[in-house]
């Protein structure tokens, strides 16, 4: 079996940590989740080690400390000026990998409690029902662009090949994350009804879903296929590279992600990411007047509270002003996207 932590050697100084991470990666967690949370871990024991601190006996006092490290030390990302601290968001992520971990000691009886304790709130208990997490959560509401970003966008995407105009025409359409869209293979498009199959084992919920594309992407995408031929007659994964190096092999999602980083600085919208397409697909079907739960089975949602992010932004208590401008919304995103053919 291939070693679950082989991509961050310090860990093994730890055993607990690594024997947790083999197990998650046993237990078929996710690859980019373990990839997180095995780097969160590894940042974590970096700190108990400048700080003198015992991983297994770490008390809260020392996590909280930890907490503040992470939201004051100098974070550098991409091109952006150099802030002070992570994201919140980002923060709470590393967290959740060291809870988990605390857990796992607790259960192994290496600790009798755990130092960080989960927030909880019980409804109807009045004074003293509710406990504070260590970190207050800060709910954001996603980035879209503007109608201007998104046709500057479409306007720099018009430069690349067939293929990146068709993939993001296809994360639009089916609302797909970057590594539902770069892990197709040929057998998941139906050209003939338009519908996209999102396979259980790619999907970040592990539950299958069927979605449609739009006939704009479906021009798209039997532009790419001739493309494809070039590369490759065989079945199997969807977007193969054309480049010399790696000619035929499939795309990776970090790939995808320099792709459109490269749009989007053309285009001037340095916001603009693989997953403001997610976004922004949920949001217009939101404004388009879609119910709930609908939004949430066309997203793949295993929450409506993730769903309600998306419904609360498209300002659905205005419906009455909204009804008349914002019903179509979706269908002149759409046509937006046939320039791109």
């Amino acid at each position: 079996m291939k070693n679950a932590v082989a991509f961050n050697a310090e860990l093994f100084a730890d055993p607990h940590m690594h024997a947790w991470l083999v197990m998650q990666q046993q237990l078929g967690l996710a690859t980019n989740t373990l990839a997180a949370y095995a780097r969160a871990l590894a940042d974590y024991y970096t700190f108990c080690q400048e700080y003198g601190i015992d991983l297994v006996t770490a008390t809260r006092e020392q996590i909280a400390g930890y907490v503040h490290l992470l939201a004051t030390r100098p974070v550098q990302v991409r091109t952006q000026p150099l802030r002070l601290g992570l994201a919140n968001a980002t923060i709470r992520q590393r967290l959740v990998a060291v809870r988990l971990y605390y857990d796992y000691l607790q259960e192994k009886g290496l600790r009798d409690t755990t130092p960080l304790p989960r927030g909880r709130y019980t409804a109807g208990t009045g004074f003293g029902g509710s406990r504070r997490g260590l970190l207050p959560h800060f709910r954001k509401l996603p980035w879209i662009p503007t109608d201007e970003q998104w046709q500057a966008v479409l306007q720099a995407v018009l430069a690349e090949p067939v293929r990146n105009r068709f993939m993001l025409a296809l994360a639009y359409d089916a609302g797909l994350r970057r590594e539902e869209l770069c892990s197709l293979c040929t057998p998941d498009i139906d050209p003939t009804h338009r519908l996209v199959t999102l396979r259980a084992e790619t999907t970040k919920t592990r539950r299958a879903r069927v979605v449609p594309y739009s006939e704009t992407t479906g021009i798209l995408y039997a532009a790419y296929l001739q493309e494809r031929r070039l590369l490759s007659r065989e079945r199997g994964p969807l977007f193969l590279s054309a480049s010399r190096r790696n000619r035929a092999a499939p795309i990776t999602s970090w790939t995808w992600s320099k792709t459109v980083h490269r749009i989007a600085a053309r285009a001037g919208v340095k916001l603009f990411t693989t997953h403001t397409l997610r976004h922004l697909c949920l949001t217009d079907l939101a404004r388009a007047g879609w119910e709930l739960h609908e939004i949430a089975t066309f997203a793949g949602h295993r929450s409506l509270e993730t769903t309600m992010g998306y419904v609360h932004l498209s300002g659905r208590d205005l419906a009455s002003k909204l009804a008349g401008g914002m019903s179509a919304i979706h269908t002149w995103r759409v046509a937006t996207m046939q320039q791109l053919v």
